[in-house]
């Protein structure tokens, strides 16, 4: 039987192998080794796979899918629940009394100080304190992508992005209006609100800690 046309592989190998990174290196000999298998005869791949088999890297490889497949789904669960916790925790603000520069829920809040307040004790990130400041150091989507414990800025007072608050889903938003009034759930649709929308925002888990304290 046609030896395949294997690249020889290093001595060293089965030390390699049993380093705690050998996933990504597997991961990595596969694409070489697929790109190989492109550039021989037609007929090879099936020398490939009893080569792989052979030498126990197609299980391997396999195990590294599954994980890196494990790990994404566990990290998209673990998002989808901070946005849930930060919902919950924002609920749980209803009523609290608007407050200029207000930050707690002693003080009262403003409508900037309401989602720094929720972001920092819900999800452990700082951001800047004045709502068009937000708007700067947060990722644009579009209307339509619009997740909750994304952010949503308005026109207020005749400038851009002078109100923020917290989208909930289904269209509502929750907030801390104005003077004399009190944090509450807000319908998006309203024309009110429809007329002075300014865009949508997610927070970059990554760089809000940083971007935050350097404008604060």
């Amino acid at each position: 039987m046609r030896r395949p046309n294997i690249p020889a592989l290093p001595m060293t190998w089965p030390v390699v192998a049993s380093a705690p990174w050998s996933g990504a290196l597997l991961a990595l000999v596969f694409v070489a080794l697929s790109g190989q298998a492109h550039a021989t005869p037609a007929g090879s791949d099936d020398d490939m796979d009893r080569f792989l088999a052979d030498k126990g890297l197609l299980g391997q490889i396999s195990d590294t899918t599954q994980s890196v497949t494990q790990v994404t789904q566990g990290l998209a669960l673990r998002v989808g629940s901070k946005a849930s916790e930060l919902v919950v925790s924002a609920m749980g603000f209803l009523g609290v009394p608007y407050k200029r520069g207000g930050n707690s829920f002693e003080a009262g809040f403003d409508c900037s100080g309401f989602v720094r307040a929720l972001y920092e004790q819900t999800a452990g990130l700082l951001l800047p304190r004045r709502a068009e400041q937000q708007a700067a150091v947060t990722q644009a989507i579009d209307k339509a992508d619009l997740q909750p414990g994304d952010l949503v800025f308005f026109n207020t007072l005749k400038h851009a992005f002078s109100h923020v608050g917290i989208y909930v889903g289904e269209g509502k938003f929750i907030h801390s209006p104005r003077a004399g009034s009190a944090v509450r759930v807000e319908d998006m649709h309203k024309a009110y609100w429809t007329q002075r929308f300014d865009g949508a925002r997610r927070v970059d888990t990554q760089t809000a800690a940083l971007r935050g304290a350097a404008q604060d």
